[in-house]
């Protein structure tokens, strides 16, 4: 013992049990508020996701009709197994799988390019802009009436142009195909300018003196956008993928205003066939079935998109 250090007596012991008694009723005073803060919102939530949820979950396995409540019959894994072996609803699913696979390849190969046009300074740069970004504030029922008056076989816009040309008119609502891309137009017109706003803010993001050192060493535009400009903006531009990708496959009132499901039943997405099936014909179990098969498939794909977001993140 040196002659600086102080000898712990009883009363220094008392004291300094006393100040971490302190301390801890203060530390746990803190979390006290801190969880008293958030308790209403985390009831909230709760209650508006956790509960709708569980409900979902609970109904798929019984045989009920939001229209007869009284007489739930318990059937297990009949909705499901009903439902898979279906061959109307593996139609349904590789139709959503198509306008999917479409909507969102279409939206980043145009919002990127166009984000990294407008990432650039020039005049009547935010005139464009603000152009572009107002078919995102529209309501998807609106775009989709909208769309179906420019559709029209006999007197709509697209035809109109088609023919000014000296090509024939197509039936663009009454032929599947010919629906599929009108549909993934219409949804590409719209959500586009969503991924052209996060990839401008990526773009724009990367610091300038990367660019001019690669300028100075030589590096082409090409060489300067795939080994500059997309590895350090592949993370917002990864997460605007999963959020398209997760609202494609939600997709229902798009269709509901410009195809109806039409012609007959071949342009029913998933989603449009989980609200045909709960407040159609009021099926409830089977509907709550066949959303939980959906929200399992979109959970299923955005953690494995999540996890190459992760890795990537690390990585830059």
């Amino acid at each position: 013992m040196t002659g600086t250090d102080t000898p712990m007596t009883p009363d220094n012991k008392a004291q300094a049990h006393a100040v971490r008694q302190a301390e801890l009723r203060k530390r746990s005073s803190g979390r006290l508020m801190i969880f008293g803060f958030l308790s209403p919102t985390l009831a909230i939530l709760l209650f508006m996701v956790a509960y709708p949820i569980f409900s979902l979950v609970y109904y798929s396995f019984f045989n009920f009709s939001a229209l007869r409540q009284t007489t739930m019959k318990p059937v297990g894994l009949g909705n499901y197994s009903f439902l898979l072996s279906d061959p109307e609803l593996w139609g349904r699913f590789v139709f959503t799988g198509k306008f999917v696979f479409i909507c969102v390849a279409l939206q980043m190969l145009i919002g990127i390019f166009v984000g990294y046009q407008l990432q650039k300074n020039f005049r009547g740069r935010d005139v464009i802009f603000t152009i572009l970004m107002m078919p995102m504030m529209l309501s998807p029922v609106v775009v989709g009436f909208l769309w179906r008056y420019m559709l029209n076989s006999e007197w709509g816009i697209v035809n109109f142009l088609l023919s000014s040309i000296g090509l024939p008119k197509v039936d663009w609502l009454g032929q599947t195909n010919a629906a599929l891309w009108a549909a993934a137009a219409a949804d590409t017109w719209m959500w586009t300018p969503f991924i052209v706003l996060l990839a401008t803010a990526a773009f724009r993001g990367i610091p300038e003196t990367i660019y001019e050192a690669a300028e100075v060493d030589g590096a082409s535009p090409a060489y300067r956008f795939f080994r500059i400009t997309l590895p350090m903006s592949a993370p917002v531009l990864f997460i605007a993928l999963i959020l398209r990708l997760i609202d494609s496959f939600k997709q229902y009132d798009l269709f509901v205003a410009l195809t109806g499901g039409g012609p007959g039943s071949s342009t029913e997405t998933v989603s449009y066939a989980v609200a045909k099936t709960a407040f159609s014909y009021f099926y409830t179990g089977e509907a709550s079935a066949l959303a939980v098969i959906l929200l399992v498939i979109i959970i299923g794909l955005s953690m494995i998109l999540v996890r190459h977001l992760t890795k990537m993140g690390e990585k830059y």
